[in-house]
């Protein structure tokens, strides 16, 4: 792994309490005598023991606490250094927690010259588990995509919060809240496992306090708090916890780039390179809109093309995304660990089987190679994937960890999602047959994992919360979006499916529109006349894509061939295309027909598959054929067929 620049990387946690912490292999210090919390925020709020990386580096935020001098008093940590901020109100602690520290509380005295002094009481806590039990997803994993505010509504009280900036519910406005919160996950975790699912993705959780806008998730206003809208830790916690007792996963949507324009630090920044273009968003505090933000030129090639200019880079990594998320400068080491540490601390609080992060090319990316490397030091089998929102395989190859960049760069990232592979899909399947038209778009585009280092581990998708719902983009065509999801599931890749794909939930009234492409999940909300989870109120055509995609995901999961088997294709001929999926015994031979009419497929061509005369299962009708000379396909479609019996 590449070695890690730039940063002191540092972790941290929270939770102060009272009660000693037990552990079969830690031995506990005993409980401070006196809890004090007189600080107004350290952060991260706890951390723990036993980190390959000793060093945690906390932000100490209070009125005048720069003039104060830090003490400790507890075996095994040790102040090794003392940062003052621009702001007066900061200090940055380096510490260090050696191999001997016990895990327990202890106080931090800030002491100042006329001898008064402050007092916060600190907790290191014992690890859960071991890091290699931190188990990331992979090619064996179907991961659900969820917008929380839009998929049930399990607590009804939680719905409007006081003295938060946007209040109430709104269900009629695409752009208001709708009251879905974590709970609502939880609820219905029995509904995403028995169809398939492995993983759950939510969009971010975390506390958005901003005057409008706040249910997407991605204006944070603080990094370490949940949004009370959407639960509690507690209930982030269970819902983490519900997933491992069915051996699910989840995975954190992270936000390293931007932050909310209403963070908490934002009305006092640490430094004067907190944020980029700092001193143009204080010049015009007072009348700060999208007229006057530099935002960003969004031309991420600058990040690997060879010609680019310094200023069409520095455009594109510094400018704000838009005008209510302030670009956060990760060159400022003090920022850079923060988020390397916040990160650290979600995965270990939540015990998380992934992290994906949002609008990855637009971070400084020496920063995001040290950011992916240091999680991936604690934890060697952890998964992250990155959003690089590009139709160019060459962009989405050059983020993988391990690909042979020129410029040398490696991203310490394992996987990154495939947005050529998702436009191929769709072109391929509107488009009228020809020779350089349809199916071959497909053909072609997986034909590009040449480029890849490692195909299998990129996510791959149809849709998701930025993008068109794909009934939408098959125009409401319902074969072409079963042959889609069917190639999806088959490819060598980590498939991500949408909330509602499964029924058929479109955004035709405005295709595009965020708002509607999140649109609520119909039985999440109580008085609902329509309900997925129940089937109550669906048409045919949306039970049977249920069930056809249920068929399909618990197939796939038990499918090694599908996992991490060989890929054969064959260039598309006569409105068919064919993929195979080969693994020891388990060989699987997905079929696209693009002919409406009957047709006979002629099996000579795929003599190298090795299948002659053997009995294959149609996993969808349980069907048995012999693979002979041909075979009989009577409709426009799918057809999956393994050599499995079971």
């Amino acid at each position: 792994m590449k070695a890690l620049k730039h940063i002191l990387i540092i972790f941290i946690l929270i939770n102060v309490s009272c009660k000693e912490t037990t552990s079969k292999t830690t031995v506990v210090s005993k409980t401070v005598l006196e809890i004090r919390n007189d600080i107004e925020r350290v952060e991260p709020p706890n951390w723990w023991v036993s980190f390959k990386n000793q060093n945690v580096q906390l932000l100490v935020k209070h009125p005048n606490i720069g003039n104060a001098i830090p003490k400790i008093s507890y075996r095994g940590v040790t102040i090794k250094d003392v940062h003052k901020a621009d702001s007066p109100n900061y200090l940055f602690l380096d510490l260090e927690i050696s191999e001997t520290a016990k895990a327990g509380q202890f106080n931090i005295k800030f002491q100042y010259e006329d001898g008064s002094e402050l007092i916060q009481t600190y907790e290191l806590k014992s690890r859960e588990k071991p890091a290699e039990d931190y188990v990331g997803f992979d090619s064996s994993d179907a991961i659900y995509l969820i917008t929380p505010d839009r998929f049930a509504n399990a607590n009804p009280k939680n719905d409007e919060i006081e003295g938060l900036l946007q209040q109430g519910i709104d269900r009629t406005d695409n752009y208001a809240r709708h009251g879905g919160d974590i709970q609502g996950i939880t609820k219905h975790l029995d509904y995403i496992e028995d169809l398939g699912f492995t993983a759950v993705w939510p969009c971010p959780v975390l506390i958005n306090d901003m005057p409008n806008g706040s249910y997407h998730g991605y204006a944070m206003t603080d990094f370490y708090k949940v949004d009370p809208r959407f639960g509690t830790l507690e209930t982030y916690r269970e819902l983490a916890d519900n997933l491992r007792s069915r051996d699910m996963k989840l995975i954190m949507d992270q936000v390293a780039n931007h932050c909310g324009l209403y963070h908490w630090w934002m009305e006092d920044l640490p430094f004067k390179d907190w944020v980029n273009y700092q001193e143009l968003y204080e010049e015009h505090i007072d009348n700060w809109d999208w007229k006057v933000t530099k935002t960003s030129n969004h031309r991420r090639t600058t990040n690997q093309d060879p010609y680019a200019s310094k200023s069409d880079h520095r455009e594109m990594a510094n400018g704000w995304f838009v005008s209510d998320m302030p670009d956060l400068n990760q060159r400022n080491p003090f920022m850079a660990n923060y988020i390397i540490q916040n990160s650290i601390w979600w995965v270990e609080t939540l015990g998380l089987g992934g992290i994906r992060q949002d609008t990855y090319p637009y971070s400084d990316k020496d920063f995001m190679s040290d950011w992916a490397g240091a999680i991936m030091t604690e934890y060697p089998n952890f998964s992250i994937v990155g959003e690089e929102w590009s139709y160019n395989p060459l962009l989405i190859g050059y983020w993988q960890e391990g690909h042979h960049n020129n410029d040398k760069y490696d991203s310490n990232l394992k996987s990154t999602m495939d947005f050529a592979m998702q436009k191929h899909i769709v072109d391929a399947l509107n488009e009228y047959e020809s020779w350089d038209q349809g199916l071959v778009k497909m053909y072609e585009g997986l034909a590009n994992d040449f480029a890849y280092t490692s195909p299998k581990d990129i996510m791959a998708f149809l849709d998701n919360h930025d993008k068109s719902r794909v009934f939408t983009e098959f125009k409401g065509d319902i074969t072409n979006t079963k042959m889609a999801l069917s190639y999806l599931l088959m490819m060598p890749r980590i498939p991500q499916i949408y909330y509602g794909t499964e029924i058929l939930m479109d955004d035709f009234d405005n295709p595009g529109d965020h708002g509607l492409i999140r649109t609520d999940f119909p039985g999440g909300w109580e008085g609902d006349t329509v309900n997925a989870f129940s089937g109550e109120g669906l048409t045919a055509a949306q039970k049977d894509m249920q069930v056809y995609l249920k068929q399909i995901l618990n197939y796939r999961k038990n499918s090694k061939a599908i996992h991490n088997g060989k890929t054969m294709h064959f260039a598309p001929e006569n409105g068919v295309y064919v993929l195979a999926r080969i693994l020891d015994n388990e060989t699987i031979v997905h079929i696209i027909n693009k002919n409406e009419n009957p047709l006979e497929l002629d099996l000579d061509r795929f003599e190298e598959l090795g299948l002659d005369g053997k009995s294959l299962k149609n996993i969808i009708s349980d069907e048995i054929i012999i693979w002979d000379t041909s075979i009989k396909i009577a409709n426009k479609g799918s057809v999956i067929l393994t050599t499995k019996s079971n």
